[in-house]
C-alpha cells in the first residue's frame, strides 16, 4: 500500500502554506501530541490519517504527510484512524468550542472556573484539564491572551489613551495589562511605534568565505537607535531592505548613518572570525517571551544546532514549540541572534526567514570554524 500514496511532504490541494518552517512546526506538534493543532497527518505505510493528538505510536518522519482538512486526506486515499476518529468531532472538543465562544463574549469581565463548569455541565477540574489539553492553554490563560491581543490593538490604534486601552480590553488595571500583553517595552513606547524616534541605518555587502571559496549572503542592513542595534536584515537589494525597515518602524525617522559602519563591521565579523562574544549594544523590541527565545538563541554555541523542541525546553516551556518557532521567525537581527542554528527535529534545515540557502551557507561556515579550532 505504501506505493499508492504521494511521496511529497505536503499534499497539493491542502490550504496550508508549503513552507519548510511550517512543516517542521507540524512535525514537532505531532511528536508532542499537541491537542490544539488544527491540521491532520497521514502515514503512507498504513494508509491512515490522524489528529496530531492521537495516542498511537509516532510514525517515522519520512512516512508522514500533512493535510489542512479531512477532505484533502480522503481525496488522497487515506482512511480515518479508529483510535482518534479524526472524521468526528469529539464530545470534549465540542464542549471546549462552546467554552471558547463563551470566554470570547465575556472579555470585559473575569470568568471563573466555576462559571465555566456550570456552562459545560462538568466538574471544574474536568473543565480545566480538557480545556488545557484541547486548546493548549488554561481557560484563564486563554482569556488573558484574548484581552492582551485587544489591548495591543487598542494601544497601537483607536484608544485615545493608555488608560482607555487598559480598561477597553477588559483588564482591571495597568499592571495586569502590562503583565499579560508582554509588550517588551513601556506602553507609551509601544503606542508610539517609533514616532519621533530617529533610527539610523547603513547597508553593505555580506561576503562569505567557506570551503576556500568567496560567496555572499547578499546585502545586509544594520539599523540602530540611540540605545543600540534594533535590526539586522538580509536581502538582495538595498531598496528592499529600506522598505522592510520602514515597515518595522512605520512612525520613526529613518536616515542613512555612516557612523554605523563600526556596527556593520562587527556584524560582518561574525562571518569571518570567531569572537567570544559580539559586543554590540542591542535594542531589540518584542514581547517578553520573544526576548527569552532570542536570548536562548544567542546561547547556542557557534558550529552547533538545536531543534525547536530543544529550544522550547531550554527556556522552560517545552510545550510551546509553535510559539518558539514563531519567535525565531520574528527575529529582528539576523546573524547577531543566530536563529539559523535551529533545525528540524530530524536534523533538516527547515525554514529561515532570509532563505534556506543563506542558512545552509551560515551553518557550513560555522561548522568549518568549529573544526579548525
Amino acid at each position: 500500500m505504501a506505493g499508492t500514496f504521494p511521496s511529497i511532504d505536503l499534499v497539493a490541494d491542502t490550504e496550508i502554506p508549503d513552507t519548510e518552517l511550517q512543516i517542521a512546526q507540524w512535525w514537532e506538534q505531532v511528536l508532542c501530541r499537541d491537542g490544539a493543532a488544527t491540521f491532520f497527518y497521514a502515514v503512507k505505510t498504513t494508509g491512515i490519517f490522524c489528529r496530531p493528538s492521537c495516542s498511537s505510536r509516532r510514525p517515522r518522519r519520512q512516512n508522514v504527510l500533512f493535510f489542512a482538512d479531512i477532505e484533502a486526506a480522503g481525496r488522497s486515499g487515506f482512511r480515518p484512524c479508529l483510535r482518534c476518529q479524526p472524521d468526528r468531532q469529539p464530545e470534549e472538543a465540542a464542549m471546549v468550542e462552546r467554552l471558547v465562544f463563551y470566554l470570547d463574549q465575556a472579555t470585559h469581565r473575569h470568568v471563573s472556573l466555576k462559571e465555566l463548569a456550570r456552562v459545560a455541565g462538568r466538574a471544574p477540574a474536568t473543565v480545566q484539564r480538557l480545556f488545557t489539553r484541547v486548546v493548549g492553554l488554561s481557560p484563564r490563560a486563554w482569556a488573558n491572551s484574548r484581552r492582551a491581543a485587544a489591548y495591543r490593538q487598542l494601544l497601537a490604534g483607536s484608544a485615545e489613551s493608555i488608560t482607555e486601552a487598559v480598561y477597553g480590553a477588559g483588564f482591571s488595571g495597568p499592571s495586569r495589562a502590562q503583565e499579560a500583553a508582554e509588550l517588551g517595552m513601556a506602553p507609551r513606547q509601544y503606542r508610539a511605534q517609533g514616532a519621533g524616534e530617529r533610527i539610523g541605518y547603513t547597508v553593505g555587502e555580506a561576503p562569505l568565505f567557506t570551503a576556500g571559496l568567496r560567496t555572499t549572503l547578499g546585502r545586509v542592513a544594520v539599523a540602530a537607535t540611540s540605545r543600540g542595534v534594533c535590526a539586522v536584515l538580509l536581502g538582495s537589494e538595498d531598496a528592499e531592505l529600506r522598505e522592510e525597515l520602514a515597515q518595522r518602524f512605520p512612525r520613526a525617522q529613518l536616515a542613512p548613518d555612516a557612523t554605523l559602519s563600526g556596527h556593520l563591521a562587527a556584524v560582518l565579523a561574525q562571518l569571518s572570525e570567531h569572537p567570544a562574544a559580539l559586543s554590540l549594544p542591542l535594542d531589540l523590541r518584542g514581547t517578553a517571551f520573544q526576548a527569552r527565545v532570542w536570548a536562548a538563541l544567542r546561547a547556542i554555541p557557534r558550529g552547533t544546532t538545536c531543534s525547536y523542541g530543544q529550544l522550547a525546553a531550554a527556556i522552560g516551556a517545552p510545550t510551546a514549540v509553535r510559539a518558539v518557532a514563531a519567535a525565531c521567525g520574528q527575529n529582528p537581527a539576523a546573524i547577531v541572534v543566530p536563529c539559523h542554528r535551529v533545525v528540524g527535529a530530524d536534523g533538516k534545515l527547515t525554514g529561515y526567514r532570509w532563505g534556506t540557502e543563506r542558512k545552509r551557507a551560515l551553518l557550513a561556515l560555522e561548522a568549518e570554524t568549529r573544526e579548525s579550532e
